[in-house]
């Protein structure tokens, strides 16, 4: 017998009232945002300089990068049309493979989660000195990275109606002016600034998976409406089309910016640059205000998608929790926010920030970011490979009969854009986010016994 059909099912949480006015369900336009803002932290800010030694071959790899994270999306809308949870991939791999795999899952993505909270206030800060110079002082520095996250743990704390309107303004704020940027650099474009189409040695493939292997993790967060299934109002419907459509607005705002930047910034000036939207202003507009204006947006995206990861590093536990696989205490919820897991989540990435701060070395927190790079991508494989499972053993109540030749393509195709996402991240991530697995093995032995000893003493 399979583990699928032994591992209990928990009821869809689809028709849980909100518990007060502080509590309320996301609708598309905000599930849309909160996909839109996870996917794009402040990747966007330092992407195109960082694939410009490539050449515009970069824009094919980004391409073919969007295919494949639609492909994902649409599968994550079809797992969530059957599994409208909380915790979205940790419930369609526990499904699917029983609970060990839905805690790997769950262990994977709470790692990802935290880690990357510290890594994007640290990158906060670095946009804030621009504006406040605040580096020659390491207390005002700390200071300032703590409240980067503090902030949005605070706003997911006072329920999830202002979660919902933090994301909304953010989303708002942000995309306003990357779209400016996006759409009128098109206005300025000079294909004498494009460079060569493959500057480096090497084949043009290699050239493609090079430039690859740095875009990557641009697209991480399409999982974001999945993850928070049980707050979305309609989550059968919405999430689906949520995911699809907050990828599809990230990837066209990545696609336009990075082309405009291209176009409007020298080549050779591109690949030495540290601010490539701020150089593309000032070569637009004139003038050294870039810089600034840059600045101001990069905060503004990064509080954005702090206050999303917040909210996603608590919902995953907390449907752990739920089923005996994390620790009881993260199944506490107010105001529709899972309380407990914003706490631990937002102490741990401080922990890990002041560490990063008085420790002196980059080196530690680099290698832990990385391992985030691949952390992230154990839930992606596990959920494709469910989405697998159910079209190979026959489970059509799970995937539609009329749809089982298309599903079976994105499942594949998106299983193998995992694969890519692991290849991407590195030797020496890989094998460092291995050692977190095995730690996380450990845990789930305590959690595991502890779940049989009370289910044996019920009996």
């Amino acid at each position: 017998m399979s583990t699928a059909t032994t591992t209990p099912q928990r009821e869809p949480e689809t028709d849980t009232p909100p518990a007060d006015r502080h509590s309320r369900r996301f609708g598309l336009p905000i599930a849309t945002a909160l996909v839109m803002g996870n996917i794009i932290g402040g990747g966007i800010f330092l992407l195109p300089a960082s694939v410009a030694p490539y050449g515009t071959v970069s824009l094919v790899a980004f391409g073919v990068l969007t295919l494949g994270a639609i492909a994902l999306a649409l599968v994550f809308g079809r797992l969530a049309h059957r599994l409208p949870q909380t915790g979205g991939p940790y419930v369609y791999a526990r499904a699917a493979f029983g609970d060990f795999a839905g805690f790997l899952a769950a262990w994977s993505y709470w790692i990802t989660a935290w880690v990357s909270n510290a890594a994007l206030a640290v990158a906060a800060v670095g946009y804030l000195d621009v504006i406040v110079p605040i580096h020659a002082s390491k207390p005002a520095t700390i200071a300032a990275a703590l409240a980067f996250q503090w902030l949005p743990a605070l706003a997911n704390l006072a329920g999830t109606r202002y979660v919902g309107a933090v994301q909304i303004v953010a989303t708002v704020l942000k995309f306003v002016p990357l779209i400016l940027v996006a759409v009128g650099g098109l206005f300025f474009f000079d294909s004498a600034n494009l460079g060569p189409f493959h500057p480096a040695e090497g084949s043009t493939l290699g050239a493609v998976s090079a430039s690859a292997a740095i875009l990557l993790f641009s697209y991480l967060g399409v999982e974001s409406a999945a993850v928070s299934a049980g707050e979305v109002r309609d989550p059968r419907r919405n999430v689906g089309r949520a995911t699809v459509l907050g990828t599809l607005g990230a990837a066209a705002v990545y696609l336009l910016g990075t082309l405009s930047v291209f176009g409007t910034v020298p080549h050779d000036k591109l690949v030495a640059s540290s601010a490539p939207f701020s150089d593309a202003v000032n070569a637009m507009f004139g003038g050294s205000w870039g810089g600034a204006a840059v600045a101001c947006m990069a905060m503004v995206s990064m509080l954005g998608a702090l206050n999303g990861w917040t909210l996603l590093s608590a919902q995953t536990p907390y449907a752990a929790a739920r089923d005996g696989l994390f620790p009881k205490v993260f199944t506490v919820k107010r105001r529709g926010v899972p309380t407990v897991g914003v706490l631990v989540t937002v102490v741990l990435a401080s922990l890990l920030t002041v560490y990063n701060y008085t420790a002196g070395t980059q080196g530690v927190f680099e290698i832990l970011v990385l391992v985030t790079t691949f952390t992230a991508t154990v839930p992606y494989l596990l959920s494709t490979a469910a989405q697998i499972y159910f079209l190979l053993c026959g489970q059509h109540e799970k995937v539609s009969r009329a749809r089982l030749a298309r599903d079976a393509v994105l499942a594949l195709a998106a299983f193998g854009f995992s694969l890519w996402l692991v290849a991407g991240s590195g030797y020496a991530a890989v094998y460092q986010g291995v050692l977190f697995l095995f730690a996380g093995v450990l845990v789930y032995a305590f959690m595991a016994a502890r779940k049989q000893r009370a289910a044996a003493s019920a009996g």
